[in-house]
């Protein structure tokens, strides 16, 4: 008995190991895939919310790169899930920003000032110590069609007032409004995805006849353009706290409110949820006023005219 006890010890020990080194690969190349996209886009022609800025990104290598990066970078984060629990996973997974920020600042032969830092590891501890702390569970993803009419018109309307605010904003706060938009799209595709998923385990015919399916690749397809239109308007330290911290937190809203799933709020759970969301909260307001990124901000807008003006 002891020896099975220690053996299974073991191989607990050896599979969060695995998550870890997994997460961790996921993490690095979901940073690299956002500078790389990121990169693409702030160089492209046109301009944010365009349709012909997706046109021209599928044909920018670089942007491609970025976007076979995103594909492996779910991957591993598959199989980090297979062998660990989410709330390690999504710990490590959060942590990207930790990386990418200051990464892009150095691109821009910017100085990561502190603002920066403390702002992106508020972001990086505050949103797993939410999710940690709540622990969302249970829940049925077939809910009835009122109730998923009435939360895609709330997503809609809830993005479609973010790019409606853009044009009223000034600088990084307009890229940070873009992403907001993104993020929230994102967040339901999340809840989409997880119904789909749920239809193909009663086979492909299933998937096929529900329209939550079409709906899926619509909001993959709309997120994808408010995120790159969001890396086209300004500098990737805006666009990643909002991305990173505002995608699982409307994907736990619908599960909670549509599907159905429990928080955990008792004993010092709550108080901790709070906490984590302050520090989501601060982590964004610190990144969107530091100086790196106005500085990132203006020195992307300078290349940005001077490319014009070559060209013309």
């Amino acid at each position: 008995m002891v020896e099975d006890h220690a053996g299974s010890s073991r191989r607990r020990e050896d599979d969060v190991t695995i998550a870890i080194v997994f997460a961790v690969a996921a993490g690095a190349c979901f940073a690299a895939a956002n500078l790389a996209q990121q990169w693409a886009s702030r160089s492209s022609r046109p301009p944010a919310l365009s349709p012909r800025l997706v046109v021209e990104l599928f044909r920018n290598r670089t942007w491609l790169l970025g976007f076979g990066l995103v594909a492996a970078s779910y991957g591993l984060q598959s199989v980090a899930l297979s062998f660990g629990p989410l709330s390690l996973v999504q710990a490590i997974l959060v942590s990207e920003i930790l990386f990418a920020a200051p990464v892009s600042a150095w691109l821009h032969h910017q100085r990561v000032g502190p603002r920066l830092v403390l702002g992106a590891a508020a972001v990086a501890v505050g949103l797993p110590l939410a999710l940690a702390s709540a622990s969302p569970h249970g829940g049925n993803p077939e809910a009835s069609g009122p109730a998923w009419l009435l939360t895609i018109a709330a997503v809609g309307a809830v993005a479609g007032l973010a790019v409606a605010a853009r044009p009223l904003l000034h600088g990084v706060a307009r890229a940070s409004a873009l992403a907001f938009a993104g993020a929230v799209v994102m967040g339901s595709q999340s809840a989409l995805l997880d119904v789909s998923l749920e239809n193909l385990r009663r086979g492909p015919a299933a998937v096929a006849g529900a329209w939550q399916s079409y709906v899926l690749v619509v909001a993959s397809l709309l997120g994808g353009w408010l995120i790159q239109s969001a890396y086209r308007d300004g500098p990737l330290v805006a666009s990643l706290p909002m991305l990173d911290a505002g995608e699982p937190t409307v994907a736990v809203l619908i599960g909670v409110l549509l599907f159905g799933e429990q928080l955990d709020t008792g004993g010092v759970r709550l108080p901790l949820a709070v906490l984590g969301i302050a520090l989501v909260v601060a982590g964004i307001v610190l990144v969107d006023g530091s100086p790196t990124a106005r500085l990132v901000a203006l020195r992307e807008e300078e290349e940005r005219n001077g490319a014009t003006a070559e060209r013309a």
